[in-house]
């Protein structure tokens, strides 16, 4: 490559999809990852035998080329998991898809069918500007159904009134579904309509094992990959990006030809040298992140429920949701007479989660695991806390035109690609964020492809092979 290497920032699932793709075709590549680790929020970390995933991350998809890379590159190890999800909300299991026999057993008929009122009225009524999600939830399907089962799981995600969150995230999320899935979606928070899956694909031994041979076949291909190294400063001439400085406990300078990012895209425009102008500074310093802790538990029981994850839907406890590792994969519990549980919170650094010590965090789980009553006899015999920051990119009702700002700016350099969840500051899936990283790449090698057109209708990937994403006009 051209004055030097591709520089990757990024071993997420973008990064080293594209690293994969380029050293297949004998570029030269250097991975930088400020982690330990690579698999970025799709790692898998590890505590005395306990394997844990951050996140709960099925392997789903409707692309066959990226479906066919998955099972080439772990083979035996890529296995079909049953899918079982279920809903907790006032002590009780709701289906999860919806089904509307369990959600009047529940609820009883009285309430589900004050719900399906509101929604036949909603309907008749529907000519509204839709600004917020609550806007577009309740337009659509109802105030009680949007009380009921959007906003108070919602809120806890993202920490902010439904009133305050931009309607596009409803509108990439839940466009076009029927009443009955539209709820489930909302509530999966996290990968459309290909969440009403029965079953799904996972590696053995959680989704790090995948992403840690990605890294491994890059390495293989004459690739670098410099773990626990950060990308501090990005030199550029205006048009294009000449050095960037590393960081693993010194500072060393390195020339590029060209960089792939998949870090936040507000970070990224934060760390380069000349400063863009102020105002494309201030909008990517407004691009906002939700950041998430995992209080990993482990119980002396091996068996609490069947699920393979719970929503906890209620505002009575701060936990989101608890995966139960063991139901993922086995695997992932080093002996039969235990079970792991994740407790996921949603926050934000420097709240009150957040500030918590992990002892507080672990008495604060193991308390509303008890008070839930979803492992009931089970005591808990230790624990772990897994911290992630820049999660989730928040789509407020202001990102939109902030963005914009920032893409606009990025538009004027010929060797700098963002990619993935948090390069284009978009809330998608792995296998979005794999097609990002091989587009980027495809550029690099001489093609023209839109990146940032990935995911912007939710069918992209759902229905479409990845030979339709869009192409740039010579």
């Amino acid at each position: 490559m051209k004055d030097g290497p591709v520089l990757v920032a990024g071993a997420g699932p973008a990064g080293l999809a594209a690293a994969r793709h380029l050293v297949d075709h004998r570029v030269n590549v250097v991975v930088c990852e400020q982690g330990a680790r690579v698999g970025g929020i799709a790692r898998t970390e590890s505590y005395k035998g306990y394997r844990f995933d951050i996140g709960g991350h099925r392997f789903l998809t409707n692309v066959p080329e990226i479906q066919r890379t998955w099972e080439t590159t772990l083979g035996d190890q890529f296995v079909a998991i049953p899918r079982l999800s279920r809903i907790y909300y006032r002590e009780r299991f709701f289906d999860y898809p919806i089904s509307l026999v369990n959600v009047v057993r529940n609820l009883g008929p009285w309430e589900s069918a004050r719900i399906v009122a509101s929604y036949a009225r909603a309907r008749v009524r529907r000519a509204h500007p839709d600004e917020t999600l609550e806007q577009w939830v309740t337009h659509r399907f109802g105030h009680r159904l949007y009380r009921t089962f959007f906003k108070t799981y919602t809120e806890k995600v993202w920490g902010m009134p439904c009133s305050e969150i931009g309607a596009d995230w409803a509108a990439q999320r839940i466009r076009g579904l029927s009443f009955r899935t539209a709820v489930s979606t909302a509530l999966g928070a996290a990968n459309g309509a290909a969440s009403l899956t029965r079953q799904f694909h996972y590696p053995r031994l959680g989704p790090g094992q995948m992403w840690e041979r990605f890294a491994d076949l890059v390495v293989a291909g004459g690739g670098r990959m410099r773990l626990g190294t950060a990308v501090t400063k990005l030199r550029h001439d205006g048009r294009a990006v000449t050095t960037v400085d590393v960081d693993d406990g010194r500072v060393e300078t390195v020339a590029v030809g060209q960089v792939i990012s998949s870090m936040p895209v507000g970070l990224l425009v934060e760390r380069l040298d000349p400063p863009p102008p102020l105002a494309v500074l201030e909008a990517a310093r407004r691009l906002r992140h939700r950041d998430f802790i995992q209080v990993g538990l482990i119980l002396d029981t091996p068996d609490t429920f069947p699920d393979n994850w719970l929503y906890i839907h209620g505002p009575d406890v701060r936990v989101g949701r608890v995966q139960n590792f063991g139901n993922w994969s086995r695997a992932m519990v080093p002996d039969g007479g235990h079970t792991s549980l994740g407790m996921e919170y949603f926050c934000s650094v420097g709240d009150a989660v957040w500030s918590r010590t992990d002892r507080e965090l672990l008495e604060m789980a193991a308390r509303e695991l008890r008070d839930l009553g979803i492992a009931a006899g089970a005591r808990v015999e230790d624990g772990c806390v897994i911290r992630q920051r820049y999660a989730y990119p928040v789509y407020d009702r202001d990102f939109r035109a902030n963005l914009q700002v920032v893409r606009d700016y990025l538009a004027g350099f010929t060797n700098l690609q963002t990619i993935g969840r948090n390069g284009l500051h978009r809330y998608n899936n792995q296998d979005h964020s794999m097609l990002t990283g091989s587009l980027a790449a495809r550029n690099i090698l001489g093609e023209r492809h839109d990146v940032w057109s990935v995911n912007t209708e939710r069918s992209h990937l759902e229905q479409q092979p990845a030979a339709a994403s869009r192409r740039l006009e010579p």
